[in-house]
């Protein structure tokens, strides 16, 4: 009688393994075999981590194996199972491999297609069809969309980390407590005796180092020392944790009524501003977006204040990017001076100051929240949803989607909620965010998310005008990296456009993320269908960019550019200033954040800056979903150009005093999961 060996991996996280009845079917071409109980004699099954082998004997030849399916029942409680992957040997010598990387709940049964990638087209039994339509059915009923603020991008549909399916859950629940983690924070940065010293300020700028770790040769500890200086204050533009609003300025705005008088001690080349502008050489960041939006009055002893301010850069002839004038509100009035490097000390740290809160701001809710986080949540469950686990294009998006949902669930139910932490520190807290996200979302578009569009749309891109701008220049250099690794796995399964429009899966898929994530705006630029091979590579790079490498470069910067308190003020408690030349060193600490905010603060920017346990970076694929030679061929390739990428940037800031590493693949991880 045929027997088929058949060899069973279990997963080596936590409490991965079962004790419970495992059962096995195969089901082929030729018929199919009883359900075989998979059990050895004296010998504990199923362990964590552990590959174990079965010898599996039918009545007669089965054929070419379909299907397996896999039933577990209780042993003595409930018990749940991660399966990684089965390999079949069939009676003539095949090997057939059966990707899983899912946890098996309750009593449940799941059945598996062999590891190679098809595409609808491909599947010509009805068995086949069934089974492909079946999961889809399955998980539409799992992964619901829901709004979870009007105006914002839809999100899943459960209350807690607990109601998502557990496949998305985080392995270990603790390690994503944003209230324990913010906690273990402040114990281990030794600022837990002034957590609670809301209202209380700080003596003065020196005061702030009490609850500074300096760590020797940091980026962090240099911000300390330099913070003040107006090169540094430029230079954050380019390479700090929000490198993404600074535009190359073509005209003056009416709304900042610049004159040459204001700022021509501050140009170097004997040329009139307006001169300097045709040349190229200012620069504008505008926060033109937190004009009108409430600041956090969730703490009636403290009145907290939001500025919307701008601010025009020059490129000196060093090539260095500095200050030259900033409006702290978007009215121009005897009330809203221009401040400009020439004024008292004071006045232009205190500008400077408020600019950096703004830019605060910006960062956690539009650059990092909305344009990582939430649009990242879009993509992975529309794949959920619209993409079946046979399908090339899950098997290539689904380690770029890993944790996601869960990251993002807990943060609605810990941190971004209605009295959640953000509340505690930020002057954005108690709606102020809501709001900001449902004004950001008009320019969230899908030529924004394009990297060397949106880089060439706001003027950055020439690396010879602007050559100190590493966002850029490793930005770039991984999203071709990327681009190409998407077109090589493109072309292995789409020979023609035509077979990317016949794609009903993928269209079903781009169709979700536009109707559902971008709430059908058709200004936003996002397609309703793919056509060809070209644009569903760029699609691809969109999304595996956006959920890698662009998280990266914006979040795990946070500690080394926010960590110092008067860098990156997140509230103050003293409206802007109206006038020149009443500013005091009193009053800018009177400004700044009290002590208790302030260790809010670093134990937040600290936690949210830490990789996860056992981080997967760019690249790392430890769940074969593809088992296919030429794909595996693909991500060699790709792993070597991200390789070259790793070795040119580690060069390139040898020696340097503020190295930039945020987009080293090596330490871009694969998705949103922090």
């Amino acid at each position: 009688m045929p027997s088929y060996t058949v060899t069973v991996a279990t997963g080596s996280q936590w409490f991965a393994g079962t004790d419970d009845y495992v059962y096995l079917s195969l089901e082929g071409t030729a018929g199919c075999s009883e359900r075989h109980l998979l059990d050895k004699p004296f010998y504990n099954d199923f362990e964590r981590g552990a590959v174990d082998s079965y010898d599996v004997t039918v009545e007669e030849d089965l054929g070419e194996i379909q299907l397996i399916k896999i039933e577990k029942r209780k042993y003595w409680y409930q018990d749940d199972w991660y399966l990684k992957y089965i390999t079949v040997k069939t009676p003539i010598g095949d090997y057939l491999e059966f990707p899983c990387y899912r946890w098996i709940t309750d009593e449940k049964e799941i059945v598996l297609r062999d590891g190679r990638a098809k595409l609808p087209r491909d599947d010509k039994t009805q068995i086949l069809k069934q089974h492909r339509r079946k999961e889809l059915e399955t998980r539409q009923k799992m992964y619901r969309w829901k709004e979870w603020h009007p105006g914002f991008p839809l999100s899943i549909d459960a209350h807690s980390h607990n109601d998502l399916p557990r496949d998305i859950q985080f392995d270990n629940e603790k390690g994503i407590d944003f209230i324990l983690n913010y906690s273990k924070a402040m114990e281990n940065l030794y600022v837990n005796r002034f957590m609670h010293m809301f209202q209380s300020s700080w003596s003065d700028f020196a005061d702030f180092e009490r609850i500074f770790v300096r760590i020797s040769n940091t980026i962090s500890e240099y911000v300390m020392q330099h913070w003040k200086e107006d090169f540094m204050f430029g230079y954050q533009f380019l390479n700090g944790c929000n490198p993404v609003l600074i535009r190359r300025c073509t005209e003056i705005p009416k709304k900042l009524p610049v004159t040459m008088d204001m700022v021509e001690c501050s140009l170097e080349r004997n040329l009139t501003l307006e001169e300097e502008v045709k040349q190229g050489n200012i620069f504008i960041v505008d926060y033109e977006l937190l004009d009108g939006v409430d600041a956090n009055k969730t703490d009636p002893c403290t009145i907290q204040y939001l500025a919307a301010p701008i601010c025009l850069l020059y490129k000196n002839l060093e090539n260095k990017i500095v200050p030259i004038a900033i409006q702290l509100g978007q009215k121009p009035g005897p009330d809203n001076p221009i401040f400009l490097p020439s004024d008292a000390t004071y006045d232009w740290l205190l500008a400077k100051i408020w600019v950096r809160s703004s830019d605060f701001h910006i960062h956690q809710t539009v650059t990092h929240l909305l344009r990582t986080h939430l649009v990242s949540e879009v993509f992975s469950i529309a794949m959920f949803r619209q993409l079946p686990a046979v399908h090339p294009l899950f098997k290539l998006l689904v380690p770029h989607m890993r944790f996601t949902i869960a990251i993002n669930t807990k943060a609605r139910e810990q941190l971004i909620c209605e009295c959640g932490l953000f509340d505690k520190a930020n002057a954005t807290g108690g709606g102020g965010h809501v709001q900001m996200v449902q004004k950001a979302m008009k320019d969230l578009t899908y030529s924004s998310l394009c990297f060397p569009e949106e880089i060439k749309a706001k003027g950055m891109d020439s690396k010879e005008d602007i050559p100190y701008y590493y966002y850029r220049d490793d930005g770039i250099k991984v999203w071709e990296a990327i681009k190409s690794f998407a077109e090589d796995v493109i072309h292995i399964y789409y020979e023609s456009d035509e077979v990317v429009c016949e794609d009903v899966e993928l269209q079903a898929f781009i169709k979700d993320i536009y109707v559902y994530g971008m709430r059908g705006v058709k200004a936003s630029g996002f397609p309703k269908m793919i056509r060809t091979r070209e644009k569903l590579a760029e699609y691809l790079t969109v999304v595996i960019f956006t959920t890698s490498a662009q998280h990266a470069a914006v979040n795990f910067g946070q500690y080394d550019w926010c960590s110092w308190i008067p860098n990156a003020p997140p509230t103050m408690r003293r409206p802007p200033p109206t006038e020149k030349g009443t500013v005091t060193i009193e009053q800018i600490v009177e400004t700044l954040p009290d002590r208790g905010r302030s260790c809010w603060h670093l134990g937040a920017v600290w936690a949210l800056s830490q990789f996860q346990e056992n981080e997967l970076f760019l690249g790392m694929y430890p769940d074969e979903h593809f088992v296919e030679k030429p794909v595996k061929e693909a991500m060699a390739k790709f792993r070597k150009n991200l390789d070259e990428i790793v070795n040119a940037i580690t060069e390139r800031n040898k020696n340097k005093k503020l190295p930039y590493y945020y987009l080293s693949p090596d330490r871009i991880p694969n998705s949103v999961a922090v």
